[in-house]
């Protein structure tokens, strides 16, 4: 039985989903903050700023009230970590208590170093869905095959939310490792801002792809310790989306470490966001207060937080390795 569902955050990402799970629905409302953008979707059915060159599915309409999301079945949570707190603390007097969330963000909330999963539970009292994988967004939005991984402890929630995503082109693998998969999601942030200074410094595929295997098996350990299975470090969630980010450029991430690893520094003024920055700041914290070894990052603060010399804290990584 197709269900309603909502997507919240018409960027990118929030668009290529829409565009992926339509034709499971009744009917897709994708929710845009920008007036224009609504504009755009529903009287031409293109999301000129994000995909200009893709016609969206019949069964899209886009919205520019949470209100309107009252009626859904499922909610998907396309937004920056930054702001997943204050729009839960909306949807919590919106929605029906059945409605199911599926959170798409990568990113530790800044001030409380929760997981937003752990955020959503906070503001609504219920456990979510997680969704964390290699996904490209102009590959979905191309319907090329891709697959992702999602996560939750409430089994009927994972087979409600894998009909919903499930399609020919689109393969969802499913586990009820919450902690893992978002903590893959987070950290691989991490691992392509690492490699991308390694890639702006010109360092050797051999050395570069030494750091890489550290990192990998590092993430395994981090997560292990904070609750999670190594195991899923594996999955889509893990590897795929791993290697993803920090081989192409199509990684914000592995780019902001190109920069740097060329000795370009960003500041706040440069109104480009990184979750990774933040994340490096928030994750150095967690594994320093738990005594977690973490080479990859502190490589990583070293030369984006603390701005210290690439090429130094290369080789003050290379000698621990």
């Amino acid at each position: 039985m197709s269900l309603n569902v909502g997507v919240i955050g018409a960027g990118a990402m929030g668009t290529a989903i829409s565009q992926c799970i339509a034709p499971n629905t009744n009917k897709l409302l994708l929710y845009a903050r920008r007036k224009e953008i609504c504009d755009d979707i529903n009287e031409g059915h293109i999301n000129c700023e994000y995909h200009p060159s893709v016609k969206l599915h019949k069964n899209i309409m886009a919205v520019n009230d949470l209100c309107d999301l009252k009626d859904v079945d499922v909610i998907f949570l396309c937004i920056p970590s930054s702001v997943m707190r204050q729009t839960m603390v909306q949807l919590n007097d919106i929605v029906s208590d059945k409605c199911i969330f599926v959170s798409t963000a990568k990113g530790i909330e800044n001030k409380t170093n929760k997981r937003m999963s752990e955020v959503i539970e906070d503001e609504t009292g219920r456990s979510a869905v997680v969704l964390s994988g290699p996904n490209i967004a102009s590959e979905m939005m191309k319907n090329l095959p891709s697959a992702t991984t999602i996560a939750s402890i409430k089994k009927k929630d994972l087979e409600i939310v894998k009909n919903v995503l499930s399609t020919p082109k689109l393969k969802v693998n499913t586990n009820h490792d919450v902690i893992g998969t978002e903590f893959c999601g987070i950290i691989k942030n991490i691992l392509a801002i690492s490699q991308g200074i390694c890639k702006g410094m010109g360092i050797n595929d051999n050395a570069k792809f030494a750091v890489f295997t550290k990192s990998y098996n590092e993430t395994k350990c981090i997560i292990e310790k904070l609750g999670g299975n190594r195991s899923t470090v594996d999955d889509y969630c893990g590897f795929g989306d791993i290697i993803t980010a920090s081989t192409l450029n199509v990684s914000r991430n592995h780019t902001l470490g190109i920069w740097y690893g060329q000795g370009v520094y960003l500041d706040e003024q440069t109104g480009v966001l990184f979750e990774g920055k933040n994340t490096t700041i928030v994750l150095k914290e967690i594994c320093d207060k738990l005594n977690i070894e973490c080479l990859t990052v502190n490589f990583v603060y070293d030369v984006i937080i603390l701005k210290k010399s690439p090429k130094k804290a290369f080789y003050a990584l290379w000698e621990k390795l």
